[in-house]
């Protein structure tokens, strides 16, 4: 590598600090991610589980409303499990693909039940063998219902890792990997929260506002070819 472009992954590492406190004075402003709302309201790792599972392909404002109507019928594993799998499809109607959603929240809350002693694992390996659960709804059950070390990943984080040139990666898990050997671990828990605002309020996919980001003196833009 170029001495230039040592330098300037140095200035990158060293920003982060800065980069993480201006994202927490900025976020305030927006509404917070639904998942993070629930484990706020409740401090209940089965609910942010259940949550993670709603919000997939999802916007918040639909799994905020879904999750709410589901968990004033049934908020425990047993409850769930009870009901039948039509009902929960109505519930939770119209997040995206509601009806497999439907079956896999019974299916998982069966299984807590028979393995688990109806209690959500806190470890990694466990949550990933419970169907359906990929590596962004296991940290986040780590993150926010344990309070656990973790770091989620979702399209948000991935993309902003990369423009800001913090990591250089191609999918999620490769930037999960990457940032687990980079972000100092204090800021592992809020990173997810702080980039989901920032993506879903100003660092958009397309066309990001640029113009008006706090953190624009930071950023490479790598991959922005237009922006507002």
């Amino acid at each position: 590598m170029r001495k230039g472009s040592a330098e300037s992954a140095d200035v990158r590492m060293a920003a982060i600090d800065s980069i993480i406190r201006i994202l927490k004075k900025e976020t305030k402003r927006y509404t917070t991610p639904i998942v993070t709302e629930v484990k706020e309201k409740t401090s209940d790792p089965y609910k942010v589980l259940i949550s993670c599972i709603i919000s997939l392909r999802t916007k918040d404002r639909v799994t905020r409303e879904s999750s709410r109507k589901l968990f004033l019928e049934a908020g425990t594993p047993e409850r769930m499990a009870e009901m039948k799998e039509s009902r929960i499809a109505e519930l939770i109607y119209p997040a995206g693909f509601y009806k497999t959603k439907a079956k896999r929240i019974r299916d998982i809350s069966r299984t807590l039940i028979a393995q688990y002693g109806s209690k959500v694992p806190d470890e990694i390996d466990e949550l990933l063998k419970l169907k359906g659960v990929g590596r962004k709804t296991a940290n986040l059950v780590l993150t926010l219902g344990y309070n656990k070390l973790g770091i989620c990943v979702d399209t948000h984080v991935h993309r902003i890792s990369n423009r800001l040139g913090y990591v250089r990666t191609k999918t999620p898990e490769q930037t999960e990997f990457a940032l687990r050997k980079k972000l100092p671990e204090k800021y592992w828990i809020i990173y997810n929260d702080l980039l989901v605002t920032w993506g879903q309020n100003v660092c958009a996919p397309i066309s990001p506002w640029c113009s008006r980001c706090a953190i624009r003196g930071y950023c490479r833009r790598a991959g922005v070819k237009k922006s507002r």
